[in-house]
């Protein structure tokens, strides 16, 4: 009898899923984007609740393909069941080969900067120490799903404590800065559409790892009620967060201060706390980056994993070899692995992960349409969990989809041409793979 993944994920790890691979670093470093991009804080602070939104109507849209196709590969699985394979291989081949190791290599070597700048230990000292990084969580994960979970779940918890003492001291201790929530103009010579949309894009970034949960359904206890409440809780308190400290950050140091500067977390720490303050956040980034990395570790090796054991990916023979003990796919975890290093060492992770934002948000978008078509072509498959306020929510996800496929074409137009190059080359890998099962 073929061996199966484990059963062990509940609500609590899935919700620490979502939540831990969602506050990355984005809640500490993307504040500087946005505000760059608006010049103002009641806009700044009206991107991140409008980025919260749509990302919660997305949520709540997939919350339903999630539950109807609770398989392990989440979206691989969602996209095959309504547009067929090839699509679906290419989803899996763009995350396998870039997405996912992209992510933990670019957060590796953040967690790696900051390791420095807390022990004032020089550059030459960044790659050794962003590698250790990535072979520590992958160790990690080869250890067991449960254990996987359970540092997960720890590392939420701990790095709330300081994003909540910033959030709770900040909203109680006068601002030096007024907070206007009702005006929408923008600081600067940009016009509003552009500033605004580059703030929004800037803003969906920080939230992006929401859809990644999906990844594991096949392994959770009860994933037709658990996942949907990951989901929806989980982007909700999410959101909130987001907005709590950007306010915090806005009423403490003013426009300026904030815009381009990837320290801001730090310097209004250090306002609000004292010098200690500025160790403080540190802390909390460090731990907040290894959170965000072990969630995106967990969640992609199981990718080429549920491609591999329909022999649909390059190497699937050893790609769906699991662990004896723990039952954990270590072929394809030491293969993300090793692309993640070999990505470290080119130094090109960020480029090719703004590349692939494109990629991802297209294949969302197909999913949000998919419930609509399963709808229609499958009325009788099993739907635990159904989209509330049907259309209106799934539209609202196209539409913001649509608008980030749109602006990243119009700012970005090379990265989004090398973004589709790079998924396309996976074609002919796809008929290669064909070819030799017949």
């Amino acid at each position: 009898m073929a061996k199966q993944l484990k059963k062990e994920i509940s609500l609590t790890g899935a919700l620490s899923t979502v939540m831990g691979t969602v506050i990355g670093a984005g809640v500490f470093f993307k504040a500087a984007a946005v505000v760059s991009q608006t010049q103002s804080a009641g806009l700044t602070l009206f991107a991140w609740l409008l980025a919260g939104f749509l990302t919660i109507c997305g949520g709540l849209t997939v919350a339903e393909l999630a539950t109807a196709i609770p398989e392990t590969g989440g979206p691989i699985k969602y996209i095959e069941v309504a547009y067929g394979k090839m699509p679906a291989f290419l989803l899996g081949w763009a995350q396998s080969i870039i997405y996912f190791p992209a992510n933990i290599a670019a957060l590796s070597i953040i967690f790696a900067t900051q390791c420095l700048n807390l022990f004032h230990l020089e550059a030459h000292y960044l790659l050794p120490l962003s590698l250790i990084t990535a072979v520590s969580v992958t160790g990690i994960n080869l250890l067991g799903t449960k254990i996987a979970a359970n540092v997960q779940s720890i590392t939420l918890f701990i790095k709330l404590i300081p994003i909540f003492l910033i959030i709770i001291v900040g909203l109680f201790t006068p601002g030096q800065v007024t907070v206007s929530f009702i005006d929408l103009s923008i600081g600067g010579d940009k016009s509003w559409a552009a500033g605004f949309s580059a703030a929004l894009l800037a803003t969906l970034f920080a939230y992006d790892g929401w859809l990644n949960v999906g990844n594991v359904a096949g392994e959770m206890k009860r994933p037709e009620k658990d996942l949907p409440k990951a989901i929806i809780v989980g982007l909700s308190l999410v959101t909130i967060v987001y907005v709590a400290i950007n306010v915090v950050f806005l009423k403490t140091a003013p426009v300026g201060q904030i815009a381009g500067n990837l320290n801001a977390a730090s310097e209004v720490a250090t306002i609000l706390f004292g010098n200690i303050g500025g160790k403080i956040v540190t802390i909390g980034i460090l731990i907040s980056v290894y959170g965000a990395l072990n969630g995106y570790t967990m969640t992609g090796i199981r990718v080429p994993y549920a491609l591999a054991t329909k022999d649909e990916f390059p190497f699937s023979k050893q790609m769906k070899r699991l662990s004896k003990k723990t039952a954990v796919p270590y072929v394809a975890a030491c293969a993300q692995l090793a692309i993640a290093c070999i990505m470290m060492g080119i130094g090109t992770f960020d480029l090719l992960t703004d590349m692939l934002v494109f990629v991802m948000w297209f294949f969302s978008i197909l999913m949000f349409i998919a419930v609509f078509l399963l709808r229609k072509r499958q009325p009788e498959m099993p739907r635990p969990y159904k989209v509330p306020l049907y259309p209106i929510i799934p539209m609202i996800a196209i539409l913001g989809g649509g608008f980030i496929l749109v602006m990243t074409t119009i700012t970005t137009p090379f990265l989004v041409l090398t973004g589709i190059g790079i998924t396309v080359i996976g074609i002919p890998v796809y008929y290669y793979l064909n070819r030799k099962q017949s």
